[in-house]
């Protein structure tokens, strides 16, 4: 029986949602292999975090310039070529020699990663008319929500049972089962009448973006206001001014920042930076939480994420279904609210509260931030004309992507603080103290060592006292959200008729089906 396009819309929106899940392995896969990386590789701690990091700064950085790229050129091709490179990269980190090459083939990653998000996204909001957008955004959501506790967990399991390059090449039949869906289901949209490229605002962005997020990643290793570090945040500033000045005044922008003008579509970007900056808090303290002061392994730890996940999926749906009835405007702010609600009871843990109480807090955080994401990340998609769609997205999940990245590098030199401050090395050699006061797993390792439980005690205790601060300043951050929402978002639009930027209900049917 062949398909009508309203059907093959949804398996399309399957396809799109497999090229996301291996963007949510690889935000939390890697931290697991590194112990493991770090030993097969002699890498040192200077190259461990360039593994990490190195995916983040070409994942944020690029992502404006491709965005408009794809409206250009074709939404689906792009995206095939993001699906190819993130493969082809997938497989020169499996069989990286040296970590150099990973952190090669990590930025390479990072590319995939920079073409795929938009470009999903993007597609989204040409394929669905308003009314069923929501919903299927809401499936992508929890497609790559899915990925972030699998990570750990088939990672663990893939460490258990092969090498440590074994967690790259999971992504490998993911994304050739995404390509061939796509090829098949999804058809290719382009704007209709492009503007000329705008070589200027796309070197301005990039250059201003990769600055930016490079300086938050250095900062806290190198201090906050040493000269190198203030001088990489001051050429930022100055890239990014002359990007939107340039874009302001351009016969052909890059983007459309008038865009902005939209509150609608300005408080979806504020919103979802913020929910985002939540997540990233949660995913940054809880691992390490439960592995190094309850003492769970790394298969155990990602296992133990899934009442995140579940707490995040339930609060996606019910973020979904209420946005489609009343707007925008109050499950976001709700979701702001519950997210602060379960952070705030996340920041009375102690040295004594166990697993079933973190379990507690973190669902309902993970509620709170389900709940407020896709309504945010839909009402950004309900502004944006069909022929903008990839730069439109493009600039929320780089708003997304470099305030996560500032986020937990003033959250991480916070809990750092924090730790070094309340740590007790007395008596310790140098070399061993200064391995305690790098990490909660360095203090961990050179109590096991010289047989010191009170050092483990007090390291955990340390590690507690910033896992408080930190949840603490999110909370603050998502309650602050919560309130200027409700006073600045707008609210359920009038029904006189649809949003200058959006389809008629039968608009995405016609595109579909003729495409």
């Amino acid at each position: 029986m062949s398909r009508t396009p309203q059907q093959q819309r949804w398996w399309a929106l399957g396809a799109l949602t497999l090229s996301v899940l291996t963007i949510g392995f690889d935000i939390t896969i890697m931290n697991v292999a590194l112990p493991t990386m770090a030993t097969d590789l002699a890498a040192g701690t200077d190259a461990l975090q360039w593994m990490v990091n190195s995916y983040i700064l070409l994942f944020a950085g690029l992502m404006l310039p491709i965005g408009t790229v794809a409206d250009r050129y074709g939404r689906r091709r792009l995206l095939m070529i993001g699906l190819a490179v993130f493969a082809a990269a997938s497989l020169g980190a499996a069989w990286a020699g040296s970590s150099d090459a990973v952190v090669v083939a990590r930025a390479v990653l990072g590319v995939g990663a920079a073409i795929i998000m938009p470009t999903t996204l993007a597609s989204i909001a040409v394929l669905f008319e308003p009314a069923e957008r929501g919903k299927a955004l809401s499936v992508v959501v929890m497609g790559m929500g899915a990925g972030i506790p699998l990570g750990p967990i088939l990672g663990g399991w893939l460490l258990n049972h092969f090498w440590w390059g074994s967690i790259f090449l999971i992504n490998v039949p993911i994304i050739a089962a995404a390509m061939i869906a796509i090829a098949v289901l999804l058809p290719e949209s382009r704007d209709s009448a492009p503007r000329r490229p705008d070589l200027v605002g796309a070197v301005l962005s990039t250059s201003g973006l990769l600055t930016l997020v490079y300086a938050a990643i250095e900062a806290p290793g190198q201090g906050w206001t040493e000269p190198a570090t203030l001088a990489a945040f001051a050429v930022a500033v100055v890239l990014i001014a002359a990007f939107i000045w340039w874009e302001l005044r351009s016969p052909d922008p890059m983007i459309d920042l008038h865009l902005f003008r939209s509150r609608q579509f300005s408080w979806g970007n504020v919103n979802a930076t913020l929910v985002s900056f939540a997540l990233f808090g949660l995913l940054f303290v809880v691992p390490l939480y439960l592995q190094f002061v309850l003492g769970h392994d790394a298969f155990s730890t990602g296992l133990r994420l899934l009442p995140l996940i579940g707490g995040f999926v339930v609060g996606v749906g019910a973020g979904t279904r209420l946005a489609a009835r009343i707007g925008h405007k109050i499950p976001t702010a709700a979701g702001l609210l519950i997210t602060a609600t379960g952070l705030t009871i996340g920041a009375t843990t102690d040295i004594s509260s166990g697993f079933g109480f973190a379990a507690l807090w973190y669902t309902v955080a993970g509620l709170g931030i389900g709940s407020a994401l896709t309504p945010s990340m839909d009402a950004i998609l309900a502004v944006l004309p069909p022929e903008r769609a990839g730069s439109g997205t493009a600039i929320a999940m780089t708003l997304r992507q470099a305030g996560g990245a500032l986020g937990v590098a003033v959250l991480g030199s916070l809990l750092s603080q924090v730790y070094t401050d309340r740590l007790d090395v007395t008596g310790l050699p140098p070399t061993a103290a200064e391995a305690a006061r790098d990490s909660l797993a360095g203090a961990v390792a050179v109590a096991s060592r010289v047989g010191d439980p009170g050092l483990a005690g007090s390291a955990q205790a340390a590690y507690v006292d910033g896992m408080q601060l930190v949840l603490v300043v999110c909370a603050a951050i998502a309650f602050c959200g919560a309130v200027l929402t409700m006073l600045f978002m707008p609210g359920r639009r009038s029904a006189h008729g649809p949003h200058p930027h959006e389809d008629t209900p039968s608009t995405a049917e016609r595109r579909f089906a003729s495409a």
